[in-house]
């Protein structure tokens, strides 16, 4: 074998050797791990705007559990307080999804504003009004025990923003007692107002509906008005034009109608209307 043909051999083999010895030390190509876009959780909620007579504090706080129970995707927020502050509310914009009213006054002006989802609308309750006083006082026991010198101070909703105090005035006219009454009225914000100036006994007697009088162990209702000396008491309840939960709130309103809520609110005191 001739020199050059050596050289050859010897500088081929020099360069695989080299070769294998690079190749073994290349750092390998890292992989990044692969990102995995986190699922939507199914247990996400929608929550559900309802803002509510005061009147019905006890009732729809009794109706939450068992509705979210069968409803766990929804999430009920309550917004309570008389009716007319509600209705203004809605009217400014106020972020709510169903509206229930102790009176059509308040729901016939948001339709005439056209801020009700069309057809949604429904009536869903009734009640009646009674004259309450504290538990364990005789003075009073009729409408017209009210002009006794004996009564002071006699407690009524608002007539312009409370339903129950509009129907209180309504029956005071009918039984011929308004004007003499009226310098012993106290206006209260709400009819659960009313209730607890009687049951603190701050005043003398007070005019709420049959359901709130029903709540309290502190109070004694002494005589129903006469079902023609006011307006129907009708609860109704609807759909917001501006929801964004549409068909989640006709589900709510639905189920309000059912067997399980109709339960509820025969419990608290309020007749059910039937369709």
């Amino acid at each position: 074998m001739n020199r050059r043909r050596i050289l050859n051999l010897a500088c081929g083999f020099v360069l695989s050797l080299l070769l294998a010895v690079g190749c073994s030390q290349t750092t390998p190509e890292t992989t990044e791990p692969q990102q995995t876009a986190s699922p939507v959780s199914s247990t996400q909620q929608t929550e559900l705007t309802v803002s509510a007579a005061a009147s019905l504090t006890d009732a729809m706080n009794a109706i939450q559990p068992i509705y979210e129970q069968e409803n766990p995707q929804v999430k009920l927020t309550y917004n309570l307080a008389s009716s007319g502050s509600l209705q203004q509310q809605i009217e400014q914009g106020a972020p709510v999804d169903v509206f229930i009213s102790a009176a059509p006054k308040q729901m016939n002006a948001l339709e005439e504003k056209q801020l009700l989802l069309s057809g949604t609308r429904q009536d869903l309750l009734k009640n009646d009004m009674v004259l309450i006083v504290p538990k364990g006082e005789n003075t009073v026991k009729t409408f017209e025990d009210l002009t006794t010198e004996q009564v002071e101070k006699i407690a009524v909703g608002e007539p312009e923003s409370v339903p129950a105090g509009k129907y209180a005035q309504e029956v005071l006219t009918s039984l011929n007692l308004l004007e003499t009454l009226q310098p012993k009225e106290v206006y209260a914000k709400d009819v659960r107002q009313v209730l607890t100036y009687v049951e603190s006994g701050n005043v003398d007697a007070g005019i709420v509906y049959s359901s709130d009088a029903k709540i309290s162990d502190q109070v004694e209702i002494v005589a129903t008005a006469p079902a023609e000396s006011h307006s129907p008491i009708i609860y109704p309840v609807a759909v917001i034009q501006s929801s964004k939960n549409p068909e989640v709130s006709k589900d709510f309103i639905q189920f309000l109608s059912g067997e399980q809520a109709k339960a509820v609110f025969e419990q608290y005191g309020f007749g059910i209307l039937e369709k």
